[in-house]
């Protein structure tokens, strides 16, 4: 895995954090491929855009992600909507191909959580919205140190993704991913297991227009509001 994402050039973060979380699903899920759309994944589990969309919680259903997990087959006691069927869902092929892949997050109700601190010091500029932001941006003075959010093992440290600078991608788990982007120095390497709270990044302005951090926060390869899991302050 780590071989493959140190021949990746820019290319999308999306399609980086698919990669490293991209385990086998289970009976009534869908792990979306490039080119599916919901429409596509109802049709090929015979059920409707409204009850996908209804199970996975998307406040829009255009907005899916390569490397998403998506219920396709009713949680027990539910119902489907009208004129539609849920048979045991596919879980394992594509629902369709296209020429254009998904853009946007979506908002996903995580069923296990993680406990994280927050990554370095300075003040929120920019919060989440699945959409535009798919982090959190934190400013702060040139060289403040970054650590590990949460103990794990870094899968990607490099400045081959265009848009972030100087990138780091740490797996916690299973489910859980996050990003550290524009960072002025990397303190760890691929493949380096870590631990909660060790500096791994010097904050800077590498691709981008100001000294911040920004920081992502994963699941399943869909992107989740890290605030919602940062202790207050």
């Amino acid at each position: 895995m780590v071989k493959i994402i140190r021949r990746l050039t820019c290319v999308s973060l999306v399609a980086v954090l698919a990669a490293c979380g991209s385990a086998p699903v289970g009976p009534g899920f869908y792990r979306v491929e490039r080119g599916d759309t919901v429409s596509k994944v109802a049709r090929a589990n015979r059920t409707s855009v409204q009850n996908i969309a209804r199970w996975n919680n998307l406040t829009d259903p255009n907005a899916i992600e390569v490397g998403q997990v998506l219920r396709v087959a009713p949680p027990a006691g539910s119902v489907t909507s009208a004129g539609s069927s849920a048979p045991p869902a596919r879980t394992s092929s594509s629902a369709g191909t296209s020429d254009s892949a998904p853009s946007s997050s979506a908002l996903v109700t995580p069923a296990t959580s993680i406990s994280l601190i927050w990554p370095t010091q300075g003040s929120v500029i920019r919060g989440f919205d699945g959409k535009s932001s798919k982090g959190i941006d934190i400013a702060g003075a040139s060289g403040t140190q970054i650590v590990a959010a949460a103990a794990g093992t870094v899968v990607y440290a490099g400045n081959g993704l265009r848009g972030y600078g100087n990138l780091l991608i740490v797996k916690h788990n299973a489910d859980y991913l996050t990003a550290y982007a524009h960072n002025r120095a990397l303190l760890v390497k691929e493949g380096q297991s870590i631990t909660q709270g060790q500096p791994i990044a010097e904050m800077g302005d590498t691709d981008t227009n100001r000294v911040m951090l920004h920081f992502e926060l994963r699941y399943k390869g869909s992107s989740i509001d890290p605030s919602r899991y940062l202790p207050a302050r």
